[in-house]
């Protein structure tokens, strides 16, 4: 098979010339901040919600009566336990890497692939966001989990007609989600007629007619539903969005709305920017790194690398996790091996040490830990005035000190203790790492961003940031470590429910319709509208929302209300299997497929977590099938749908998409000759108002905040869940049914448990238990898990998502943010009850 074009081979990829001329350097930022970015985050009115009850689903029971599993199977793979690892990556994870990449796509296809990632004139990872170097790049500039990813992208495996032409949807949910995925990539559009129980092919005429048909025919452009994946590139979600507008609703839910909508809603109000304010080059420079509710060895290995230049330089990094995990603990870096100078070094010792304290906190009780370092600090600032707390700043540059800090003295030691399961002394430790230092980063993910007041808690950490004048300048600032590739440049494209008033204006002038000014639903409003039957069309441009998302069966009986449902993706996965009563499965590129359009072969960007805007060129030839691009799908269902309503040249945008750049260039500030600076190596940075001490909020100050310390209580009986990754996927996909990190081989279906938590309850290593999840009087049981002793604080346990995303109710959302509080859910574990014969049984007579 042919695997580059035949017009023009450079366009392939140049893996030389990586020296980018002129990259930003720490406080040299020209074009970072010289334009304030549009505010994207206002909290949700609370009249928005959707207040009628969900009726609680009944998810042990639901295999029974569902013959398509929502959930993934029960049936156990063989748990092997070893000891958790004390070394993130080295040779294990080299070796992993190839393996994966020979294996999906072969020695030379995959080989290729991993040359052209992250490369300035190649392609971008479609894992993770965290950024590359602005300078130079290796050869080898990706990680593990990066490369499974592009494995996975780069599968010479076909799902086409002649698969699902053989397993019907029951069968098919009856598969692994790793099975899923490693059936091929689609390859043609397939459609699920009522009363059909398989996918079988489609032209994509009649596809865009369809959906044309379902969506003319609504009552209200309000009854569908339009979700996108952190994955889609830039010009594609800018089309997809525009399409949604000016078809007449805002209904645009994204996976943001599930992981960092808490970051946005608390640093909007507080620095005038819903994004981070540092670049990859002030991690390298700071003197202390606070790593808060994040795992970077499994979900941003390329961030270890960062985090071990920072320490070579003398940096001290806090960790502050539940979990002892072994990327926090200490880092083998591949890119050692060949370097003559520490090669042996590499392979025989130990690594890198990153973590110089490590806080095992309670889940939620982050917020009481960063108060207690604070109060530190001010007592601290007692004995030594001037010399810890940053009063110029202060006075210069915000608003509202005086109420944070009598907040954070009158907060009680025995509180913050109690809460945080830190010691006073502990605390005491890292608030005298802080004390005398203003070069701080904190970078968090979804450990914070998931719990009931995690908006609360990352104003407790801006709050920080302001007290020490550790942000807008080199070295120093907040960092929100995003997850899926494109997830914070979709936003920046307009993928929300309730953009402002400046960008739907500015859609207005360019485009020339009136969008909609109301704001539309988020991922749980449109997960609640779709059970009570208040929509009708579901689209998924990308990802998998059914394994994302809270409450499982919530989601899959909305899912089976709906009309039609439409499934963008690359690969299988079980969301594509719980449909309505119509459904389109559409395959199309991922980022390493070469797309060839009119006008030759196109690329397009993403952003970014510290924003900056890259080019994605594709060097692959895709599978033979009939893929389209993302941005023909949008175009062909806009054309469809819209017919004379639009004046918008969805053609030409399909042909060139240099002219969707150009549409992009006028309506959204930063992106002014975006097609010169797109092609520029490395691309460019996006305006960043708080990276320059310019905090567009109204008053144009930072502003500390005021909040409250909750207090929870639970029964005795009661614990506390968090849901992670394993070390073998990657968001929703699972690669293998391994975490070696944590010491687990071949399962997945296991719930990490305190030891002392086990004895008291009667369970041992390797019992079958049966978990059970409560909230406002409300239960949801799943059955058949593992338990495995584990260090994690005295009550709390943990399991990975999708498995346990049943056990989170629908109605637990972080205050302000709306984000589904998946780590924090109240359990009670109790050793398995029902006999696994009896299930085969039950489920032998439904399926006969």
């Amino acid at each position: 098979m042919e695997d580059s074009p035949k017009t023009d081979p450079s366009k392939a990829g140049d893996l030389g010339a990586q020296l980018a001329k002129n990259a930003p350097q720490s406080g040299q930022r020209a074009g970072q901040g010289e334009a304030p970015a549009p505010d994207h985050y206002k909290s949700k009115p609370e009249d928005m919600h959707i207040k009628e009850a969900i009726p609680v689903p009944d998810v042990a029971g639901a295999k029974y009566h569902e013959p398509i599993l929502a959930q993934p199977p029960e049936a156990l793979t063989g748990l092997r336990l070893e000891g958790r690892e004390k070394i993130a990556a080295g040779v294990t994870a080299v070796v992993k890497s190839m393996q994966f990449s020979w294996t999906e796509g072969g020695v030379g296809r995959g080989t290729k692939a991993l040359l052209g990632l992250n490369q300035k004139n190649g392609f971008d990872c479609s894992s993770c966001a965290w950024p590359d170097p602005d300078e130079h790049r290796s050869v080898a500039e990706f990680c593990e989990n990066g490369a499974k990813a592009t494995a996975s992208d780069a599968d010479d495996k076909a799902a086409g007609p002649e698969f699902f032409a053989k397993h019907s949807l029951a069968e098919l949910s009856r598969m692994t989600d790793r099975d899923q995925n490693n059936a091929g990539r689609l390859t043609h559009p397939m459609v699920k007629y009522p009363g059909d129980n398989h996918y079988k092919p489609i032209a994509w005429p009649d596809v865009f007619d369809l959906i044309a048909k379902e969506l003319n025919a609504l009552d209200s452009p309000d009854e569908a539903v339009f979700y996108t994946s952190g994955k889609i590139p830039n010009e594609p979600a800018f089309l997809f969005q525009l399409f949604a507008r000016q078809f007449g609703t805002n209904n645009l839910p994204d996976c943001s709305n599930m992981c960092h909508e808490s970051s946005g809603s608390a640093l909007s109000p507080t620095l005038g920017l819903g994004k981070g304010s540092v670049t990859l080059n002030d991690i390298h420079d700071a003197e202390v790194i606070l790593i808060i509710g994040q795992n970077p060895g499994t979900n941003h290995p390329r961030m270890l690398s960062a985090l071990q230049a920072a320490k070579r330089n003398g940096a001290k990094i806090i960790s502050i996790n539940p979990l002892i995990e072994a990327g926090l603990n200490h880092f083998k870096n591949p890119q050692d091996f060949m370097n003559p100078l520490r090669a042996l070094g590499a392979l025989l010792g130990d690594g890198t040490q990153i973590t110089d304290l490590y806080l095992q906190v309670r889940v939620d009780g982050d917020m009481a830990l960063l108060r207690g370092i604070m109060k530190h600090l001010f007592e601290a600032e007692d004995l030594n005035p001037g010399l810890v707390v940053d009063r110029p700043f202060i006075a210069e540059y915000t608003e509202g000190f005086d109420s944070f800090e009598q907040n954070i003295r009158n907060t009680s030691w025995e509180e913050i203790e109690e809460i945080s399961g830190i010691s006073r002394a502990q605390l005491l430790e890292a608030a005298n790492m802080l004390a005398r230092k203003q070069k701080i980063i904190t970078c968090w993910a979804m450990g914070v961003t998931q719990q009931r007041q995690g908006v609360q808690t990352i104003q407790e950490i801006v709050n920080l940031h302001l007290m020490k004048g550790a942000i807008g300048k080199p070295g120093a600032g907040t960092c929100p470590v995003r997850g899926h590739s494109n997830v914070q440049g979709d936003r920046t494209m307009g993928i929300w429910e309730k953009m402002p008033k400046g960008f739907l204006e500015s859609l207005e002038k360019e485009f020339g319709f009136t969008p909609p000014v109301e704001h539309g639903l988020d991922v749980v409003e449109a997960l609640k509208a779709m059970r009570l039957k208040k929509t009708k069309v579901y689209f998924s441009f990308g990802g998998n929302l059914l394994a994302a998302g809270p409450d499982t069966e919530v989601i899959a009986e909305g899912m089976r209300n709906q009309n039609l449902t439409v499934f963008v993706a690359t690969k299988l996965n079980r969301g594509h299997l719980t449909t309505g009563k119509t459904s389109l499965l559409l395959p199309t590129f991922a980022h390493v497929d070469i797309d060839m359009q009119k006008s030759g072969h196109q690329m397009t960007s993403c952003e970014n977590s510290m924003g900056v805007v890259s080019q994605n060129k594709g060097i692959l030839v895709p599978l033979a099938g009939d893929q389209l691009s993302e941005v023909a799908i949008v175009c062909g269902m806009a054309i469809a749908t819209l017919g004379d309503k639009t004046r918008i040249d969805w053609v030409a945008m399909t042909e060139n998409y240099d002219v969707i750049r150009d549409h992009i260039a006028r309506v959204i500030p930063g992106f002014e000759n975006f097609n010169v600076k797109l092609r520029s190596p490395g691309g460019f940075y996006l305006p960043n108002g708080p990276r320059e001490r310019k905090f567009t909020t109204e008053d144009g100050k930072a502003h500390f905040s005021t909040t409250t310390l909750e207090r929870y209580e639970v029964e005795p009986d009661q614990l506390i869940m968090m849901t992670v990754r394993s070390h073998d996927q990657f968001n929703t996909t699972i690669y293998e049914y391994n975490d070696r990190y944590r010491g687990i081989h071949n399962e997945r279906r296991v719930l990490f448990m305190n030891p002392a938590d086990m004895a008291s309850r009667g369970i041992k290593a390797k019992d079958l238990i049966d978990i059970t999840s409560h909230f406002n009087g409300e239960e949801r049981r799943v059955e058949k898990f593992v338990a495995v002793p584990y260090d994690i604080p005295k009550g709390n346990v943990s399991a990975y998502f999708p498995e346990a995303n049943p056990l989170v109710p629908i109605g637990s959302v972080a205050k302000v943010s709306n984000t589904p509080t998946s780590k924090y859910v109240v359990v009670t574990v109790v050793p398995t009850a029902v006999n696994n014969d009896v299930r085969i049984k039950e489920r032998e007579k439904m399926m006969a």
